[in-house]
Parts: structure tokens; C-alpha cells; sequence
């Protein structure tokens, strides 16, 4: 394997995920940009504000890491409020002043990912990454915040094989869903088996193992990252521990997500 190949493979899904999301906002008209999303108090404009900000901290964390780590002390002191004043820069742009700076983000975001090699740590919001978990939680990002934007607009987004990275970076946070919900690591093990678009069968964990997970990649990946609640899929989940996990799991860094409500 040539050095570096598994972040520059994952570069490129993020990049995919990232245009096939551009192509969807481009071509939209202006009012359609204050759309509300399923995210509450969140329209279209926020949702790529956010991702802007985002990746800008992103590339800050891989280029500077004192000034990222003077960034998250500000953060830390105040989750809110920061929260609250990320989204400002977004609020007072126009939308095609808004794509630039997204588009200009993960441009450099992209470059600054290049840099990096398998075995190296980048700093977070939560505990460090390994540079292939660091780039697949970008993705994972693109694509739940994408979907909050293709659900506002009534989009019905075609899965893709890109979804194995997102339901990957879903099982590896099995235990921060636990941590940063206050809950004592899990000490059983899953056994998670998924559907791939494309009709492969994507498996973590031992297959013998009591708790097991099996259902369709994209509901999955749709449940990790908050997207839907287990009641609203098809997963089979059996167990004491797979069912707390579905009913937690967060595969995004922070404090503990909100989640869905039920539809149903």
C-alpha cells in the first residue's frame, strides 16, 4: 500500500460528498436558502455555514495546532455560546457569498488532509483522531448535514458506497456514545452486519458475539449520525447493549446530540 493511501482514499469520497451536496444548493433559488431544517432553529444557510466553520477548524487543527488549541479553550468555556457564534458569519452572507467560502474551505481542508499520513493524531473537539478517523468524520459530517438539507428540500439523495466509511466511523464510536452520555463503557461486544447500496454485506465485530445489528447501511449510518430514530427503521437490533447503543449513538464529536424524535 503506497504511503498514505488510505487518507488520500477517503479525501476523495469527501471530496464526492462534498459536490454531490454543492450540486443540490446550487440550484436552488435564493428563499430556498432560509429553508428550515429538521435541525431545529437551523435553515439551509446554517446547515453550510456550519460545514464552512467546520472545516476551517479542521485545516486550523492540521496547520496550527496552537491556535486550534487556543480555539478550543475559548470553546470549552462556553459550548453555547460558541455554538451560537459560529453560525454568524452564515447568517449575514448571501447565498452565493456563503458556497465561495464553503467551496474555498474545503478546498483548502482537502490540501491540508493530503499532508497528513495514516499513523498521525489531529486534535479535536473530543479526543484526538487518527488521520483516517479525522477525515472520515469529515465526510460523515457532509453527509449528515446534507441529509438535513436534501429532507428540507423533499431531495431523495441515491446511496453510495461512501456510506462504509460513515457506518465504519458509526461502530468505531461505540463507546464515546456511551462516555459522553455519562454511561460505563458497554462490556459486550456487537456484532453489526449492514447492507451495502450495492448488495454487499459490510461486517464489524464477532459474529457469535450475544448483541447484534443487522439492517440496510444507509438506515444505520442514519441513526449514528442523529439523522432518524430507531423506531423509524428497519434495524434488527438484539440485545441489552445494541439497544442502548441505538438509542445513544453519535458518531459526531461534542456533547451528547439531541437525537430524532420518533415520526411514529
Amino acid at each position: 500500500m503506497a504511503k498514505g493511501e488510505p487518507v488520500i482514499e477517503i479525501i476523495g469520497d469527501l471530496t464526492a460528498e462534498q459536490v454531490d451536496l454543492d450540486t443540490i444548493v446550487s440550484n436552488i433559488d435564493q428563499p430556498s436558502w432560509r429553508i428550515q431544517t429538521p435541525s431545529v432553529g437551523w435553515d439551509i444557510s446554517d446547515q453550510i455555514g456550519h460545514l464552512t466553520f467546520f472545516d476551517e477548524r479542521a485545516t486550523m487543527a492540521i496547520t496550527d495546532r496552537q491556535a486550534f488549541a487556543t480555539e478550543l479553550s475559548e470553546a470549552l468555556l462556553d459550548v453555547d455560546t460558541y455554538m451560537d457564534r459560529h453560525l454568524a458569519t452564515a447568517r449575514s452572507s448571501s447565498p452565493n457569498d456563503l458556497l465561495t467560502m464553503w467551496r474555498t474551505a474545503r478546498t483548502d481542508l482537502a490540501s491540508a488532509l493530503g499532508t497528513l499520513e495514516p499513523a498521525d493524531r489531529v486534535p479535536w473537539y473530543g479526543p484526538d483522531m487518527s488521520a483516517r478517523s479525522f477525515t472520515t468524520a469529515r465526510l460523515m459530517e457532509v453527509w449528515a448535514h446534507g441529509q438535513d438539507i436534501a429532507d428540507a428540500l423533499g431531495v431523495v439523495r441515491e446511496p453510495t458506497s461512501r456510506l462504509r466509511q460513515i457506518a465504519h466511523l458509526g461502530v468505531r464510536t461505540m463507546g464515546w456514545s456511551f462516555s459522553v452520555n455519562g454511561l460505563p463503557a458497554p462490556d459486550s461486544p456487537v456484532y453489526v452486519n449492514l447492507s451495502g447500496p450495492g448488495g454487499d454485506s459490510w461486517a464489524w465485530g464477532d459474529r457469535n458475539a450475544p448483541d447484534t445489528i443487522h439492517g440496510d447501511a444507509e438506515q444505520f449510518c442514519l441513526v449514528v449520525t442523529q439523522r432518524r430514530n430507531i423506531a423509524d427503521t428497519q434495524i434488527a437490533v438484539t440485545g441489552d447493549t445494541a439497544t442502548t447503543w441505538m438509542g445513544i449513538a453519535q458518531a459526531f464529536a461534542g456533547p451528547p446530540g439531541p437525537g430524532r424524535p420518533a415520526a411514529s
